[in-house]
């Protein structure tokens, strides 16, 4: 007993100073674990569930989004972190601040939105219900995590977690030629995109002897010489995967055929979703983790953003009215272009400082509303007329008067043209973040490139009020209420939006990042 009593009073301190275990904020992580729950409440459920009430499976996800999305209200001071290193405090893998509050918005209400159209498609196309529902949750669970993840094994895990679901949604459509081709080309590509960036996040570990965000950034200041080309390597190897995300030239070449082949709402989700992914990736290891290099990372991402938009809106300029799926295809490249933008203020943060990115999510901001609203109004013209192509658009004033006002508006916004305010102003911020950064040069490109994209936003929103080729359709078919939803949500959140800008565009003049 004596000599029991004597260890344990040796080993005691030890304990106490090496303990690994950790006090878990479970409210901050709430965002992200609830949309997981409810994906496994709904696979589990689909056992179970006859095939007569398969929709309520569609309505308990959207519940769950919507529930996720009320539970960031709690941790709006941006003051939370948690999974943190009992050695180093300051070093976590998971911290709930601004940037990540707002990214995390983002994602779960697109993803509502995502939902909301799906209810129908699901139902219509006969896809497995319960296989969807969790591919989609599961997807959302891990872009949410995504902006939350302070650590270089956590981002790339939850890029996984939000990918891997996405390739099989895309070929949902069982026995669709197009969708199977679609999935295969954005899996594989994909897939070759990630192992370049583990072989990136190896090569930095090797180099620095950490994988947390804050810590990399201090070693990578001291890194020896003999390790310094080992370290280069590292940082743009890791912004492969990333970039891939982003669908920046040139890893681009996914989009169109993907797009295309998915189902429409899942198309949507990618263009916003799959692209707030990347840029939050982005963000993250190159102003946080990697601001010794940006000598490296700031030119190259200035390059990518140039060659982006100018490929982008080029090939969406190219699209042909009566070719099948010419609009999915021209909002695919419009993405495209528009990534080009989004680059902008990431690469201005290489020459200025990190606040830049702040012009980034107030574009994303905007981007995100007006382009689900656009795929919203794609779903619901697709429902009389399936081949996608723009000229169905023909006339779609007078068979559904609020539909075409919408996708107008959209279209304005992503062109930056009144009344959509709030294009414009987002467009002017990322041309000030370049300008302010001395890459006029950029500007320039930029410029040019939104003068180029006038004409076909344009193109496609007089095409709406013109006279129908052929006569009117006698019955008008009714439009299903979720979808209906999912459109009025989005353009009045961009109306809103544009009659109030200063709501997201305070998010490019401060700072999201704990200072």
């Amino acid at each position: 007993m004596t000599a029991l009593s004597a260890l344990t009073a040796a080993t005691a301190p030890a304990a106490e100073t090496a303990s690994v275990v950790q006090s878990i904020d479970w409210l901050a992580i709430t965002p992200v674990v609830l949309p997981a729950v409810v994906a496994l409440v709904v696979l589990v459920a689909d056992l179970f569930v006859p095939e007569r009430l398969k929709p309520l499976l569609g309505w308990l996800s959207v519940a769950g989004l919507a529930a996720a999305t009320v539970t960031l209200l709690p941790l709006r001071a941006g003051d939370r972190a948690t999974f943190c290193l009992s050695t180093d405090p300051g070093a976590c893998s998971y911290t709930a601040d601004h940037f990540t509050l707002v990214i995390e918005f983002l994602v779960l209400t697109g993803a509502l939105v995502t939902a909301l159209l799906s209810v129908t498609t699901v139902r219509d196309a006969r896809m497995p219900a319960g296989e969807y529902w969790f591919l989609l949750l599961s997807s959302a669970a891990g872009a949410a995590l995504l902006p939350a993840s302070r650590d270089l094994a956590t981002l790339i895990v939850a890029l996984e977690v939000a990918s891997l679901p996405a390739f099989a949604l895309v070929g949902m459509r069982r026995g669709d030629r197009l969708s199977s081709e679609a999935a295969l080309k954005f899996f594989l590509s994909s897939v070759t995109a990630t192992a370049v960036s583990l072989m990136g996040v190896s090569f930095v570990y090797a180099a620095t002897g950490s994988l947390h965000l804050t810590q990399v950034a201090d070693r990578l200041e001291e890194v020896p010489g003999q390790l310094d080309t080992l370290a280069m390597a590292g940082v743009a190897l890791t912004l492969v995967g990333f970039a891939f995300k982003t669908a920046a030239v040139p890893f681009h070449f996914w989009v169109p055929d993907t797009y295309v082949g998915a189902p429409l709402p899942i198309a949507g989700y990618l263009s916003v979703i799959g692209k707030a992914v990347g840029f939050t990736g982005l963000i993250l290891v190159t102003v946080i983790a990697f601001p010794a290099y940006s000598d490296i990372w700031g030119p190259a991402l200035a390059v990518l953003a140039a060659l982006t938009m100018t490929l982008g809106n080029a090939a969406a300029l190219r699209q042909r009215a009566d070719r099948p799926g010419s609009a999915v295809r021209l909002l695919a490249w419009s993405s495209v272009g528009q990534a080009g933008y989004l680059l902008v203020p990431i690469a201005a943060a290489a020459y200025s400082d990190r606040d830049q990115i702040g012009s980034t999510v107030a574009y994303a901001l905007m981007y995100a509303a007006v382009n689900l609203g656009a795929f919203a109004v794609a779903a619901l013209v697709a429902r009389t007329k399936p081949l996608h192509r723009i000229s169905d658009y023909r006339g779609l004033y007078a068979e559904r008067p609020a539909a075409a006002l919408a996708l107008a508006f959209f279209l304005l916004c992503l062109a930056g043209l009144p009344p959509g305010l709030i294009g414009l102003f987002a467009k002017v911020t990322v041309f000030r973040s370049a300008v302010d950064a001395g890459l006029g040069w950029l500007a320039v490109v930029m410029a040019v490139n939104v003068v180029i994209a006038l004409y076909y936003y344009l193109r496609w929103t007089a095409l709406l009020f013109r006279a129908p080729e052929g006569p009117a359709e006698a019955v008008r078919s009714k439009a299903p209420w979720p979808v209906t939803a999912a459109i009025a949500i989005t353009a009045v959140t961009a109306v809103v939006l544009s009659g109030a800008p200063q709501l997201v565009l305070r998010f490019a003049g401060g700072s999201l990042f704990p200072q």
